[in-house]
């Protein structure tokens, strides 16, 4: 059974940094890209970052593209998101995000449709 732990989430100023964490079991991590998406109060959940496979190919929403940075240990079984320069309009509640099936070396999703498990959530929250 596929399992999703997201952690690291809280309360940080503006301009500050977070560092998000997602702990993978159940599977081959390595044979899965993964996924951040967030939904703020009030809002649908939207994409913020992929990843392929390896790691070595990576993909941004542009709200936040250049202040945040998606990575992940496949020794570890954790894909990670490096949050700096945040933005009150960063709040969030935090998913990482796995799809169904293994995917393609190189492949990433952005859609929501294309994952099929997803972890608790992490609350981001960001005061101005």
């Amino acid at each position: 059974q596929v399992q999703l732990v997201e952690s690291g989430g809280g309360l940080v100023q503006a301009g500050g940094s977070l560092r998000l964490s997602c702990a993978a079991s159940g599977r081959t991590f390595s044979s899965y890209a993964m996924g951040w998406f967030r939904q703020a109060p009030g809002k649908e959940r939207e994409f913020v970052a992929g990843i392929n496979r390896s790691g070595g190919r990576t993909y941004y929403a542009d709200s936040v593209k250049g202040r945040f940075t998606i990575s992940r240990d496949n020794a570890k079984n954790t894909v990670y998101l490096q949050m700096n320069s945040l933005k009150p309009e960063d709040t969030a509640v935090y998913y990482c995000a796995e799809p169904p099936q293994n995917t393609g070396w190189n492949q990433i999703f952005t859609a929501e449709y294309k994952y099929d498990y997803w972890g608790q959530g992490t609350r981001v929250t960001v005061s101005s």
